[in-house]
């Protein structure tokens, strides 16, 4: 999709996004890239680093903490009245320095990769995580992997390990998932189609309900006509689910147009 971006704006505007893309990931092999907001490359590595974002007149770079990053060149001329980020206007005929831009990258990271060490350092510290009504967990909404799995830890008992299994499966059967967590469930879908799955806790059981359910082969057993095409399955403690229909379904799923709220 970033490849895409590039082709698509052309010009001056997208040698300069594939310039600085290049000089990310010359900076941090590491970095992972990511395409959010509907259309935003983000580049991160243990947390955002920056997003790459193209207007008329500007390419711009968003630090996500730059407001905390040594910046001795003085690269970042735009975003600079807040107390966290920081941006890299450039415009038309401007070339930023490769090398201090590559130092600014992997100050980003350093400065991530600290955080996450402290998180990890106080997480016997932190608060439980809120569980409401049926025990199902509070996780504020949120976009990836992350969310998800703070989710799938906060589930009670029994159900922490089924919400693993279930996770894993999805990830088997659909590689290019993607997740998020709405409405303090886990959601996930394809980029572009919406969503096929989400599982709930309840307080006897955990409920995989399927957006698309009445366009699967079997249909999953769950249902109300007031439900229209969404169908689940109610998965209690003890239940041995079977992992292959439910990897059948996933697979259905993944390939239907999914919901979008």
């Amino acid at each position: 999709m970033i490849d895409e971006r590039i082709r698509e704006v052309g010009g001056w505007r997208g040698e300069a996004l594939a310039r600085m893309r290049g000089l990310i990931r010359e900076a941090d092999p590491e970095m992972t890239e990511e395409w959010k907001w509907r259309g935003t490359p983000v580049w991160s590595h243990d947390g955002i680093v920056c997003t790459g974002e193209v207007y008329a007149k500007v390419v711009k770079l968003t630090f996500a903490k730059g407001a905390k990053l040594p910046d001795p060149s003085r690269l970042f001329n735009a975003s600079l009245e807040g107390n966290t980020r920081r941006a890299i206007d450039i415009h038309e005929g401007e070339k930023v320095d490769a090398e201090a831009f590559k130092a600014l990258v992997q100050a980003a990271v350093a400065q991530n990769r600290a955080g996450a060490k402290k998180g990890k350092t106080s997480a016997g510290k932190a608060e439980a995580v809120k569980l409401l009504s049926g025990g199902n967990p509070q996780i504020a909404k949120g976009d990836g992997d992350e969310p998800v799995q703070a989710y799938i830890a906060a589930m009670p008992g029994w159900k922490s390990g089924l919400g693993k299994r279930l996770d894993a499966l999805i990830v088997r059967n659909v590689p290019n998932v993607r997740k998020a967590v709405r409405w303090n469930s886990p959601f996930y879908g394809i980029e572009g189609q919406g969503w096929f799955l989400s599982f709930h806790v309840l307080t006897r059981y955990v409920k995989v309900t399927f957006f698309q359910g009445t366009s699967l082969d079997p249909v999953p057993p769950g249902g109300t006509p007031k439900s229209k095409e969404a169908r689940w399955i109610d998965i209690y403690e003890g239940d041995e689910f079977d992992e292959e229909q439910m990897g059948n379904w996933v697979k259905q799923a993944a390939a239907l147009p999914g919901w979008v709220p």
